[in-house]
């Protein structure tokens, strides 16, 4: 058994572990309170105040700037082929040949009908100059060189329609031989010898033109009106506002383009309009329809003041962003909000351009709140100028 001395130590010693234990408790509970007290956890970026260039973005497709259907004026068999898909052609290049037997024959049929109306309008001529020299000696009817003379007309005639007939046997015969309307590149899905070609029906290839190309579009009304509509001018409704263009692997392409053509009216069904801009495409990168995000660019926006898309709320019609309050509680500003780019809306009025808005942690967020504020960049949240708006 402990003696009363010991019993005494003992009990110190475990009064002092109590204490002890205590403490360590209050001070780890004194941290958490602390914590507590420092409010809802936030991010918050400075507001972006610079020069912005506005530009919007629209999906669009490469097209060919002149496409055509190539098809025979003759109908027949396709008996030679001189090119393959695929292959860049010059203007006036053979492309195919019609077998052209029939064609041919219906030739020389028709020389020789020519020359059986010639020998017969020259006969007819003969006999008229005799009948005239008759006449004058009174040994014939004035009434007989009459009718000889309109016989020799109606040959004359005739001899015309044969060599019209002639003319047209010929044209089918040279038909025969299809040619290549303009240069450009032929499609892949051309026809193989041996096939039959109605004459107007049968498409043997389309080629396209490869240089300049279309990358077509279509913009809203109100899109329209400002980056496109005040650049037209009385008798020239085909402004050359610079347009820039993004390849479906992110890509840039290098050379940029202008607007050349604007529909007529906007589509019913989408409230669009179709625009057409034109690039140079030496290289042939540009394959007709291939995607491209074509990139409008509009006027720039001085000493413009942004804030990220996702720092805006929307309430009762009214726009507002949550800002860190000089006492460090959170505040509700009302702002008007201009043209989005990339990530950001251009704020037009309700900002000063010093405030720090809150980008995250927005969803338990009450206007008079504490705030335990984290600084971020842009380039922590991954916000661009020159996301995309599709």
């Amino acid at each position: 058994m402990l003696s009363k001395k010991g019993k005494l130590i003992v009990g110190a010693v475990i009064a002092i572990a109590v204490i002890a234990a205590v403490v360590m408790f209050s001070g780890m509970g004194g941290q958490q309170a602390k914590k507590m007290a420092g409010g809802a956890q936030v991010k918050a970026m400075n507001v972006l105040v610079q020069d912005t260039p506005l530009e919007l973005a629209y999906a669009g497709s490469v097209k060919g700037k002149n496409e055509v259907k190539v098809q025979a004026r003759v109908s027949g068999t396709v008996t030679a082929k001189y090119v393959k898909g695929g292959q860049y052609v010059s203007a006036g290049q053979p492309l195919y040949k019609i077998d052209d037997r029939t064609y041919r024959a219906a030739l020389l049929q028709a020389q020789a009908n020519l020359a059986q109306a010639q020998a017969t309008y020259n006969n007819s001529l003969i006999d008229l100059q005799r009948n005239e020299q008759l006449l004058a000696s009174a040994a014939v009817s004035e009434q007989t060189v009459t009718t000889m003379r309109a016989q020799a007309e109606a040959q004359q005639a005739n001899v015309n329609a044969m060599a019209a007939l002639v003319e047209q046997a010929q044209k089918n015969v040279d038909d025969t031989v299809v040619y290549a309307p303009m240069s450009g590149k032929l499609a892949v899905d051309d026809v193989a010898e041996g096939t039959y070609a109605a004459a107007g029906n049968t498409v043997l290839v389309t080629i396209g033109s490869s240089n300049p190309v279309f990358v077509q579009f279509s913009i809203s009304e109100s899109e329209y009106l400002k980056y496109v509509g005040a650049n037209v001018t009385p008798g020239n409704a085909l402004p050359s506002k610079a347009v820039r263009i993004e390849l479906s692997d992110g890509s840039e392409y290098p050379v940029d383009g202008h607007i050349v053509e604007v529909d007529r009216a906007m589509q019913d069904n989408s409230g669009s309009l179709i625009v057409k801009a034109q690039f140079d495409n030496p290289n042939g990168i540009l394959v007709p329809g291939m995607f491209a995000r074509a990139k409008l660019v509009g006027d720039t926006l001085h000493n413009a003041k942004l804030v990220p898309e996702r720092a805006v709320q929307q309430l009762l019609g009214k726009s507002f962003v949550m800002i860190v309050g000089e006492d460090g509680k959170s505040k509700a500003v009302n702002v008007e909000l201009g043209t989005k780019v990339g990530s950001y809306y251009v704020v037009n009025s309700g900002l000063t351009g010093n405030e720090q808005v809150v980008v995250e942690g927005l969803t338990s967020l009450t206007e008079g709140m504490d705030m335990n504020v984290t600084t971020v960049t842009p380039e922590d949240m991954g916000f661009s100028l020159t996301e995309s708006n599709l």
